[in-house]
């Protein structure tokens, strides 16, 4: 109209903003894989290593909490648009991992905080996801089961820690739910993303190795002072606990060969989803180690976790070395 007065442009942003606004949802799984290495490191008593990884683990989860309620309030397409995506399901899990280690710590009520965020993002996000899947899907479909297992580690946790039998029984069928939901995301898998994946694909393994460690937290929920299972509940549980610590180990295997025959030495966010099911399949080997008293596989347990900790450290430094050299692009001549 004639007269009206000419909207305001936006503010410029700066080269930092510029390189913060093209971050994808899959770089929930930084958040992931530097919570699961804490967890790792407070199992074999590298107790001040884990609570470094613990505050970098907390900052970036506080950073990409706050990032994820102002595009919710700022950019409501954009962010109904990547809801949809699989890394969208990065949030529900990386705040039930940070959850988990948070209790471990003794923080019960700061856990019990998390735990209600991720219940309450994981049916909203879930539901979205699903509903995109097709066939020939990247290794981010199964952050479906990821997600799911997270809540159920977290609710067997908190539930040995406050003595709440019913928390045990929600966790248990969240756990069965994750194995459904990892089945369905293997029929849709593409499994020549083991060959070409930018690195999302070792959340096959990944997923499984979460499924053994929350089947080992619930098999330890009982230790709380609580009944919760018979014999033969306990012996399918252990059984199946196992099953999943093996099959992990053995896409471990796979990709790691792949990882040889097809090498991908160029940085990618998704590389962070590489970390977190190395880093997983090693707190799950020592957690299971514990549960069915079987201390040889306590040295393959810490083996495997100085090598999450080394692929954790070079993908840090490649990101740096990444995010570096699209701030010096983005800066003003």
């Amino acid at each position: 109209m004639s007269g009206s007065p000419a909207r305001p442009s936006p503010a410029p942003r700066s080269p930092f903003g510029l390189w913060w606004a093209r971050r994808q949802p899959a770089a929930g799984a930084a958040v992931m894989a530097t919570a699961i290495l804490s967890v790792g490191l407070h199992l074999t008593d590298y107790e001040t290593l884990s609570r470094v990884a613990l505050a970098l683990a907390g900052a970036a989860w506080v950073a990409l909490a706050a990032d994820f309620v102002v595009r919710l309030l700022r950019e409501r397409e954009r962010w109904l648009a990547e809801a949809g995506t699989p890394g969208a399901l990065t949030a529900v899990a990386a705040t039930a991992v940070l959850g988990t280690r948070v209790c471990v710590l003794g923080r019960q009520t700061l856990a019990e905080a998390l735990l209600a965020l991720s219940a309450v993002l994981w049916p909203l996000l879930l539901a979205t996801v699903v509903r995109r899947w097709r066939r020939r899907m990247p290794g981010a479909v199964f952050l479906a089961c990821v997600a799911t297992q997270g809540l159920a580690l977290l609710g067997a946790v908190l539930a040995k820690a406050e003595a709440a039998a019913w928390l045990a029984h929600t966790a248990l069928v969240l756990f069965w739910l994750g194995l459904v939901l990892y089945g369905v995301a293997l029929a849709l898998f593409d499994l020549r993303q083991v060959a070409e994946g930018a690195g999302d694909q070792w959340v096959a393994g990944g997923a499984l190795a979460v499924s053994a460690l929350a089947g080992a937290n619930l098999l330890t929920a009982e230790t709380g002072g609580l009944y919760l299972w018979n014999d033969d509940d306990t012996d399918v549980l252990r059984t199946v606990t196992v099953a999943l610590l093996v099959l992990a180990l053995a896409w471990y295997a796979v990709l790691l060969v792949a990882e040889v025959r097809w090498p991908r030495p160029r940085y990618d966010v998704r590389r962070w989803a590489t970390v977190f099911p190395m880093g997983m399949s090693a707190a799950a080997t020592l957690s299971v180690a514990a549960e069915v008293d079987v201390p040889s596989l306590e040295g393959p347990g810490e083996v495997l976790l100085w090598v999450a900790v080394a692929v954790w450290l070079a993908v840090a430094a490649a990101a740096v070395t990444v995010a570096f050299a699209a701030l010096r692009s983005r800066a003003p001549r």
